[in-house]
């Protein structure tokens, strides 16, 4: 490189070198966010009565005590357990579903539980473009202002897809995940599926042992390029199956499913071992506590939850809420999409994410019992999930058994896509089952799995919390160790307006820098200082390679100014 060269650029590092050094002695100061301007929630929902929690009996079944915070409606339980054709109508009146949404007849074998189950879903979408009004509807929150566009199966409503005619919040029954499916070896089952969408469904019983093809409706496998046509909008189609095996199953859409999966057509079904007097709670709508076990699971468990795990793209569900038009939204799922290149964003735990998980999906527990958990991973990844103070045992994969003599024991379970695993959580205080008494952390080991769309803390988070550390809302005595959960609470630190550590220390030394005094951001000055560095070094480069040039003008213009011609002009 010619000396003069680099020595011009020399000087341009140096000149903006000791202008970038100038600015960084300046630093910023510290905005603290006022916590009166942030929108907190109330950590346990509102419209949901306390009395929900209790243990009682609606329709001669009898549910148990669920003391989270926010429970599942008792009556669903009563008309899932016995069949909306057999309650009152008072008590069908209290959960919104349709008369005909379990239907629940013929007890074949004689063993005093029914054996003809009907069950009809419908397919609803949460989240999406209103064709009415710029917003989205009906809404449906994983975290505080949290609406990923999704598709569920549910269950047959009698009422609006809202709330009511003053809000655009989902009805309770149209919700993430899709219910939980639960029938007995032997029965006679029937899943309607009436297509309420705008988009061609199906359903595939995965693990499910059902036959190929059905009488009425020709091939029954779900799959368009095998089994069935797509069941096309407005149109319904039986899926029937008499189940001999029993384990916990999966169903799910397989019309382009690698979308239709994703959006959430996804859940779980379980087939519980042949009982006599088995009354079973054929649907398991929400928080996973399932508080009307059956015969067999009673006989050796304490307690039963499904945990459905699940993960959602931002990309594909924000194509739901850009348009009205079905064929622009086909468009885009089918021709313009690439999951090859997607990043899943929100990952939920039975259709929720933290901290609502906190409200739904805790498991609570009492020292010295055997609870059954059934665990389902809908996401496209494998999870890792991690029971802090417990070891459990894997006693099924995927509804098979697995040898007793070989169960193992672990702190971490390991769920491809589509895996299910049965659990047996055991709360013995042996330094082994359990370490003791707690509000003990279960989750995701992927550090992205307790992430809501890329922040901490979030995801499908929840806790094994024994009663003691209870509060009387249900919820962990976390306050009890100075710990506030409140700001998690709300739509600002999920939109990465509040710095949850501002108040850890008086002056707020990791609160929010503010404008730097006069100056623009650091990296935008830096910039700004190299580029003027940079012009610098170029006219300094420029003055030396014209050097002769410039010597040769500056003469003949002094000597011009010096002749008597030049200083009279």
């Amino acid at each position: 490189m010619p000396t003069h060269i680099f020595f011009a650029l020399l000087t341009s590092f140096l000149m903006s070198a000791a202008m970038t050094a100038q600015a960084s002695l300046k630093l910023p100061s510290t905005v603290k966010v006022d916590r009166a301007a942030l929108t907190f929630e109330e950590p346990c929902d509102p419209i949901i009565s306390p009395a929900w929690r209790e243990a009682q009996e609606i329709e001669g079944v009898k549910i148990e005590a669920s003391p989270g915070c926010s429970p599942d409606n008792p009556a669903w339980i009563a008309a899932a357990v016995k069949g909306t054709n057999n309650i009152s109508m008072d008590t069908l009146m209290k959960t919104g579903l349709s008369p005909d949404a379990i239907i629940k007849t013929d007890d074949l074998d004689g063993d005093g539980d029914p054996d003809r189950i009907i069950i009809k879903l419908e397919i609803m979408e949460l989240n999406g473009k209103s064709p009415d009004f710029p917003g989205l509807v009906p809404t449906f929150d994983i975290a505080p202002g949290i609406q990923p566009g999704a598709w569920v199966f549910a269950p047959k409503t009698s009422g609006m897809s809202t709330e009511n005619f003053e809000s655009v919040r989902a009805n309770p029954l149209l919700r993430l995940p899709s219910p939980v499916i639960r029938v007995e070896v032997g029965d006679i089952v029937q899943i309607v599926l009436e297509n309420t969408h705008y988009f061609p469904h199906s359903i595939h019983l995965h693990g499910v042992d059902h036959p190929f093809s059905h009488g009425e409706h020709g091939g029954q496998d779900g799959v368009p390029q095998t089994s069935e046509v797509e069941l096309m909008p407005g149109e319904r189609r039986i899926y029937q199956f008499q189940a001999r095996q029993p384990g916990t199953m999966f169903y799910h859409c397989h019309v382009q499913t690698h979308t239709h999966l994703a959006m959430g057509l996804a859940g779980m079904i379980v087939i519980e071992e042949n009982r006599p007097n088995n009354w079973l709670q054929t649907l398991n709508i929400g928080a996973g506590h399932v508080r009307h076990p059956s015969v067999a699971v009673k006989e050796q468990y304490d307690q039963e939850y499904d945990l459905h795990y699940h993960a959602m793209d931002k990309e594909l569900g924000e194509i739901i809420q850009k348009y009205n038009d079905p064929r622009l939204i086909a468009r885009d799922m089918n021709q313009r999409y690439d999951i090859t290149d997607a990043s899943e964003d929100y990952y939920t735990l039975n259709g929720l994410s933290y901290p609502y998980t906190l409200r739904e999906s805790l498991i609570i527990v009492e020292q010295d019992q055997k609870i059954k958990l059934r665990m389902l991973n809908s996401g496209g990844e494998l999870i890792a999930v991690h029971t802090h103070g417990h070891h459990a045992t894997i006693t099924h994969y995927d509804g098979v058994e697995h040898n007793p003599i070989a169960q193992i024991m672990r702190d971490v379970f390991d769920m491809a896509p589509a895996q299910r695993l049965d659990l047996k959580l055991e709360t013995i205080d042996d330094g082994k089952h359990s370490y003791g008494e707690g509000d003990w952390l279960i989750h995701d080991h992927r550090e992205k799995g307790i992430t809501t769309n890329g922040m901490a803390e979030g995801g499908s988070m929840s806790s094994i919390v024994y009663k003691s550390y209870l509060n009387g809302n249900g919820l962990p005595k976390v306050s009890h160790f100075g710990i506030d959960l409140s700001e998690y609470f709300t739509k600002e630190y999920y939109q990465r307006r509040y710095p949850i550590w501002q108040d850890l220390d008086d002056w707020s030394s990791l609160g929010s820098p503010g404008e730097r005094e006069g100056l623009m951001p650091a990296t935008q000055t830096s910039l700004i200082y190299a580029l003027i560095g940079l012009l610098a070094g170029l006219l300094i480069y420029l003055i030396f390679a014209k050097r002769e040039q410039i010597k040769l003008s500056t003469v003949a213009a002094v000597s011009r100014l010096r002749s008597p011609k030049g200083g009279n002009q």
